[in-house]
């Protein structure tokens, strides 16, 4: 008897542990089925170039990073992509904005860099202003800003900008209250009068978890390469978290208006912030390709006959060391 009941039992729990493990079953294919009907629906607004990429990318996202070569294969597309839009700028007389905010070692500068490395300089640049001097302190807060927007035809990235009032000066007590409130309340104004004027204005905020952020800040300790890149004000804002946290709320709930809305850049993996970034900032500009056609040089023209070249060892030559 008490055998009969102990198989009875097993066969009971055995059955109740199949019918979990099938219902565990319907659930996982069910979000696989779900997965597969978002990767679709991506993939239909996508060009069929880009649909090519959006696959190796996607299998790529079990992974904790973005393989090398996809990276920078992406990459070279849409910085091509850049300069298009860079030749429209131009011709069309656009001035354009990018403001990159977000906490230190969240990957600003390295996204700014890849976005400017293959642009003309005499059309696109970046602004990083230091603490302000004794005489801006007494000027207009917008006022040394204001020095640096785009004329017609340029792109200016600000890497940190106006919005130090609403995070740096205010955490760390560099501002009076008053001067805070006076900020969240004419920045709103401010930009509008920007976008009135005909400029394009985006604003970047890159999120970085505090775990990242403590790794990046270990890695530069150790980087002579980049040990530049700690500062003292590094070190002070990473005890701050939560003050910064709490200001970028407050900074994000009181400046995000239709006319120049913010957009998070999630920032833990630096290559997929910095395709991302990109990306997005191609489809906010309504660009269309005016690549000037190639050009045909004509035929060199000799020198002229009496034309003799210095003698080399009366020159000046940098030393072959390489």
């Amino acid at each position: 008897m008490n055998g009969d009941k102990s198989q009875r039992a097993s066969k009971k729990k055995h059955l109740l542990a199949a019918d979990i493990k099938k219902k565990d079953k319907k659930k996982l294919n069910k979000k696989k089925l779900n997965k597969k009907k978002l990767k679709k629906q991506k993939k239909a607004n996508l060009t069929k170039s880009e649909r090519k990429v959006f696959y190796h990318i996607s299998e790529a996202e079990g992974s904790s990073k973005l393989p090398r070569k996809i990276y920078e294969k992406e990459l070279a597309r849409l910085q091509l992509e850049l300069v298009k839009m860079q030749y429209w700028t131009k011709h069309t007389g656009t001035r354009i904005v990018i403001v990159f905010e977000g906490r230190d070692a969240a990957g600003k500068g390295g996204t700014i860099k890849r976005i400017t490395e293959p642009l003309n300089p005499r059309g696109c640049r970046i602004v990083a202003l230091g603490t302000p001097s004794d005489r801006e302190k007494t000027q207009w807060y917008f006022q040394r800003y204001v020095a640096h927007l785009p004329a017609a035809g340029e792109i200016v990235c600000f890497d940190r900008s106006w919005y130090n009032r609403a995070g740096v000066e205010h955490v760390m007590g560099f501002c009076t209250d008053a001067q805070y409130q006076e900020f969240m309340q004419t920045c709103p104004q401010f930009e509008r009068m920007l976008v009135r004027s005909g400029i394009i204005l985006l604003k970047y905020w890159f999120s970085v978890s505090d775990e990242e952020q403590e790794r990046r800040f270990q890695s530069r300790t150790t980087d002579p390469a980049r040990r530049w890149k700690l500062s003292p004000m590094d070190l002070e804002s990473r005890d701050r978290w939560v003050e910064y946290s709490e200001a970028k709320d407050n900074m994000l709930a009181h400046t995000n208006i239709p006319e120049a809305p913010w957009f998070t850049v999630e920032a833990d993996d630096k290559k997929r912030a910095r395709l991302n970034c990109i990306s997005h900032i191609l489809s906010k500009i309504p660009y269309v390709d005016m690549t000037p056609e190639p050009l045909e040089l004509p035929p060199r023209k000799k020198a002229p006959n009496n034309y003799v070249r210095p003698p080399l060892n009366e020159q000046f030559f940098v030393p072959q060391l390489y």
